[in-house]
């Protein structure tokens, strides 16, 4: 950095009284009376420090004096500074105040000697220990170094008092706009006078010092530390920028950079891109080396590519180490992403660097390496670049290798070596190393465990701006496992991460929302969610699309649910295929056969299974008996149960019976129920299967077991009838009871007509056999009903009621009861004249009949029941059907 020096020429005189007078001129103007408003702002000058501000008579300086210090300033001007201190030395040695002032400044600025901030700062106060000429510059430079704590410890209010000093010598340098800065917003121990501030920013301002107008725009702006005013804002900008255009119409090309600020996006002069970059292209052609490559970096930064490469080539040719580094780091952007050269050339100009000793190029290819940006992709060489750059301390070199060494799945893991990299990157005040280093002691990774300093180091990073600190102190608030419980901290802690924008931080907040660990309404956590889908976060578009297929917390759109999950899936999360098939088989379940096909395609058993049974059904698609047993096929290969079990009873009904049994053995081997059943029934029964009564009454145990009602029937019906094993009709009531219980009226329907009869095992009870019949005629069971109908018209068992029973006998015939309606239509066609017909012309016949004269047909039926032949074919068929 080009240091710029305060050059105070003296000129001697024989006079003491003119070499008095000739100083303070020198120094600006002569001495004011004014003095500081002690206590207003700040306490009393300390003790030890009183003489810096004593009102005595001034130091005794002869002309040989300023000779000798005029002298000195020469050679300094000439670079020749070991002569400079050789004239200043004896000067000191006699106490000469400008002396001490010179050799101070040499120091601060290490001309001639090692830059030392502390023997600055001593040397300034010796300048100042009696009144001078010098006396305000070193006041002045001394109270900078107190106000940025460099060479000596921060000291707000005794820079207070030295710039006031500074101030009353009217240097015409910063005095006064210094002690500005420091009452705009106070310090430590000076009390902030914003209008105090204002005026002494107007005084200098009222003499067009840049600092002054630069500061006062910024004040007025929004955010400013006085009330807003635009107007006034953008009026002061515009003379400050008048100020600079009269500098860069001189060449100046700090101006030109300063000019392109004020029209960048923040700056005070609003966002004008023409202008931006207007100013860092005249800074570039006007300016060295250095001036071209940092006007190509802030041309970059803006946005233009292209020009601001064409910028940093030419200085990069010429061997500008920094550029080079710059151009390597553009052509990584993901503006050149796609362009084949660029990350060749990028690699090739870093490289370049990097033989020129660019720890900052090291960095930038180590990791792009690393993170394998472009199409660079060498983890040993990146990782090797960025230990070179950690020796020389590089603060992100240190915090990247700490998470590569911590948890990156490309390498072994070694979390001790991982901690150490951070523990230094922490050390050099790097906030991303500090967070992971607190995560470390939090979750004891690499370092002994201890909550309360890996707590304190995520505080620490939170507040330096590091988003996923504070997301992981809300986590651990949150969950309680390795801090306290604390739902309101972590809240809290993850509300500011997500308002930095944090994406993980909005999804772990919204899905605590609706999990309910944080107290709030749902739709909260759903706008949380959505907001991070909307930013590319993909367990956040997981997240939605399952609440959409499940309807949680927002409307059931199975439509939605897919959007969200195609977009996890294309951006790579894992999880997202699965769940998007089970959103095209939820979609094919309402129809949507496209959604169906998809899912089936996609390897989800259930869609393949449910695709069959469209084929078989014809919905949505053609009826096709060939592809519905394909994809039963594929879901049974799957490992789906109810294909198996499906195929099982097809190849039976087909006769193909020991095939079927296959299929059924492997699906009840799976564990469906409905399988076991079928199968326990074959062996049960003999039918379709070698009859094996033990193995069959274990699988329909098993099945009832597991809560299949129909197994529990035929466990009833065999104990009830004796089929395979002998009649029990404890067992038989308790089968029958458990799959009526189950929502089996036919079985309740059954028991009613057992009981009711007393036929087969169970014992006769008329009422408990009439109640659990009405109650399954209710319930719209047609057997139930043909029974009902049967005992009102023989009157056997209860009272002969014929037209209750001619009811009953027509619902269940309405239900399409095959020996209701066989019943009613022969009895009907006999009373009509046909001899004997048989079941197809009856039901033929009974077809239309009921279309068209229902009420008819059961008026016809009474009369009817007179003729004794009638009734008794009635009565048979219904006793050959009466258990349907």
């Amino acid at each position: 950095m080009k240091r710029t020096t305060i050059k105070t020429q003296y000129t001697p005189t024989l006079r003491l009284t003119a070499a008095l007078t000739l100083s303070a001129w020198l120094a600006g103007c002569a001495m004011t009376s004014e003095r500081p408003p002690v206590g207003e702002h700040a306490g009393p000058v300390p003790a030890q420090h009183a003489d810096w501000f004593s009102r005595g008579p001034e130091a005794s300086i002869d002309g040989t004096d300023w000779q000798t210090i005029n002298l000195s300033q020469e050679r300094i001007n000439e670079g020749r500074f070991n002569e400079a201190v050789a004239y200043l030395h004896p000067l000191m040695d006699r106490y000469v105040p400008p002396a001490f002032y010179e050799m101070a400044k040499l120091y601060e600025q290490g001309l001639g000697v090692e830059q030392d901030f502390t023997e600055a700062a001593r040397l300034y106060g010796e300048a100042i220990n009696k009144p001078s000429s010098t006396r305000g510059h070193a006041s002045l430079n001394l109270a900078k170094l107190y106000l940025e704590g460099r060479g000596v410890k921060r000291n707000d209010v005794l820079a207070y008092h030295l710039l006031w000093q500074a101030k009353e010598a009217n240097l015409d340098r910063t005095a006064e706009i210094d002690l500005a800065n420091l009452l705009s917003e106070g310090g430590e121990g000076v009390e902030a006078d914003p209008m105090l501030a204002r005026q002494l920013y107007e005084q200098a301002a009222s003499q067009n010092k840049e600092q002054a107008l630069q500061a006062l725009a910024k004040a007025y702006a929004p955010g400013g530390w006085l009330e807003e005013n635009p107007t006034q804002s953008i009026a002061y900008a515009r003379r400050y920028a008048r100020q600079l255009e009269a500098n860069a119409s001189q060449g100046d090309v700090s101006a030109m950079f300063q000019l392109a600020s004020l029209y960048s996006p923040d700056g005070l002069l609003n966002d004008q891109p023409n202008q931006h970059i207007q100013w860092l292209q005249q800074a570039a052609q006007v300016g060295d080396q250095d001036a071209q490559t940092r006007a190509g970096q802030e041309i970059i930064n803006a946005g233009e590519y292209r020009l601001g490469i064409s910028l940093l080539a030419e200085p990069a040719r010429q061997g500008n180490v920094e550029a080079m580094t710059y151009l390597g780091q553009a052509l990584l952007t993901s503006e050149y992403d796609g362009q084949q050269e660029a990350p060749s050339r990028a690699e090739q100009w870093l490289s370049k660097a990097i033989e020129s000793g660019s720890n900052d190029a090291r960095l930038i290819l180590g990791r792009a390496l690393v993170e394998e940006q472009t199409a660079l992709d060498d983890l040993p060489r990146g990782i090797n670049l960025l230990e070179q750059a950690a020796k020389s301390d590089a603060p992100l070199a240190l915090a990247q290798l700490g998470a590569l060494f911590m948890d990156d799945e490309r390498i072994e893991s070694q979390p001790a070596i991982a901690a150490d990299y951070l523990e230094r990157g922490h050390e050099l005040g790097h906030p991303w190393a500090t967070q992971q280093l607190g995560a470390a002691y939090l979750y004891g990774r690499g370092v002994m465990k201890n909550p309360e300093r890996g707590q304190e180091l995520l505080q620490n990073a939170a507040a330096q701006g590091q988003t996923g600190a504070m997301r992981l102190l809300g986590e651990a608030y949150l969950t309680g496992d390795v801090l306290p419980l604390r739902p309101d901290r972590g809240r809290e802690w993850l509300t500011q991460a997500a308002q930095a924008g944090d994406t993980t931080a909005m999804t772990t907040l919204g899905e605590a929302y609706l999990e309910g660990s944080l107290e709030g309404d749902s739709s909260q956590g759903i706008r949380l969610i959505t907001q991070a889908a909307e930013q590319d976060n993909e367990y956040a578009m997981i997240l939605l699309g399952r609440a959409y297929r499940e309807g949680s917390s927002v409307k059931r759109d199975l439509y939605k649910a897919r959007q969200w999950l195609t977009q996890a899936q294309e951006a790579g999360h894992a999880s997202a295929t699965d769940a998007l098939i089970y959103v095209q088989r939820d979609l094919g379940a309402e129809g949507d056969i496209d959604a169906l096909i998809a899912a089936a395609r996609s390897g989800h058993p259930g869609a393949m299974a449910d695709l069959a049974q469209a084929y078989l059904d014809g919905e949505g698609v053609g009826r096709d008996q060939e592809q519905a047993e394909s994809w039963l096929e594929q879901a049974h290969q799957a490992g789906h149960a109810g294909a198996g079990a499906a195929l099982g009873r097809m190849y039976i009904d087909q006769g193909e019976s020991e095939r079927g049994i296959d299929y059924l053995k492997t699906a009840a081997s799976r564990g469906h129920a409905g399988a076991r059943q079928d199968l326990g029934e074959a062996y049960l029964t003999g039918e379709h299967a070698e009859q094996d009564v033990a193995r069959g009454l274990e699988l329909l145990s098993t099945a009832a077991a597991a809560g299949d009602p129909h197994a529990a029937y035929v466990l009833g019906d065999a104990y009830q009838h004796g089929k395979g094993v002998e009649q029990d009709a404890e067992l038989a009531e308790r089968w029958y009871q458990q799959s009526s219980d189950a929502g089996a009226i036919y079985a309740r329907t059954e028991l009613g007509i057992a009981l009711i009869r007393g036929q087969g095992a169970i014992a006769q009870d008329v009422q408990r056999g009439y109640e659990l019949l009405m109650d399954a005629a209710r319930r719209g069971h047609s057997g139930a009903q043909a029974s009902l109908g049967r005992e009102y018209l023989n009157g056997f068992n209860i009272e002969k009621d014929v037209g209750r029973g001619a009811g009953y006998l027509y619902k269940a015939a309405s239900q399409g009861h095959r020996s209701a309606r066989l019943a009613l239509a022969r009895a009907y066609l006999l009373a009509r004249g046909f001899e004997n017909p048989n079941q197809q012309q009856a039901l033929l016949w009974l077809n239309d009949l009921m279309e068209r004269e229902g009420q008819l047909a059961i008026e016809t039926l009474r009369h009817l029941l007179i003729d004794e032949d009638a009734f008794a074919d009635i009565d048979i068929e219904l006793e050959t059907f009466s258990g349907e």
